[in-house]
């Protein structure tokens, strides 16, 4: 958190964490008292940073991966879109690191058994679930009406990019919900 806060200071930014387990999630009052915490963070400028509880975490209670607890979190908050920034372009139709004529698919539209198979595990070492997770959080986000995108997080310029429309990525949503 002190290499959140040193980072974020530097553009005059408050920021605070936020610990949540599937508990608090599932729960309704702890989860409407998590929304709360939420919505007063936004009111007063501050920006959450939302992990898992792992001092308190067991299997039972845990997402397990930051694309789920993303996905969860947008869904408290109502989100207007949810940025997953990866080290891959996107969702292709194969492995791109095997594949050389692997395609990135720009938009998806329905999360289904065809979409979830193009998921070939963990694409980096510094994950905890590759693209079978995002899928995962690209439903939830999707299923609750959020639009989400997955993109290559290299370049941090690239979330301008995604709100300007114009990013190399996979955008994920449900035509019912434009």
């Amino acid at each position: 958190m002190f290499i959140y806060d040193k980072f974020f200071s530097q553009y005059g930014s408050k920021i605070a964490q936020l610990l949540l387990t599937k508990t608090i999630t599932e729960n309704s009052i702890l989860r409407d008292n998590a929304i709360n915490t939420l919505k007063t963070l936004f009111e007063l400028a501050v920006i959450p940073i939302v992990n898992e509880n792992d001092s308190i975490a067991v299997d039972e209670i845990t997402y397990g991966d930051n694309d789920t607890l993303s996905a969860v979190t947008a869904t408290l908050i109502h989100a207007d879109l949810l940025i997953l920034l990866s080290d891959i372009d996107g969702l292709y139709n194969d492995n791109p690191t095997s594949n050389p004529h692997a395609s990135l698919i720009p938009i998806v539209t329905e999360i289904d058994e065809h979409i979830f198979s193009m998921a070939q595990g963990v694409g980096s070492k510094l994950g905890t679930g590759g693209m079978a997770t995002k899928l995962q959080a690209a439903k939830i986000a999707t299923d609750a009406g959020i639009p989400m995108v997955i993109a290559n997080g290299e370049n941090p310029q690239i979330i301008y990019d995604i709100l300007n429309n114009d990013y190399r990525g996979t955008l994920f949503y449900k035509e019912e919900h434009l």
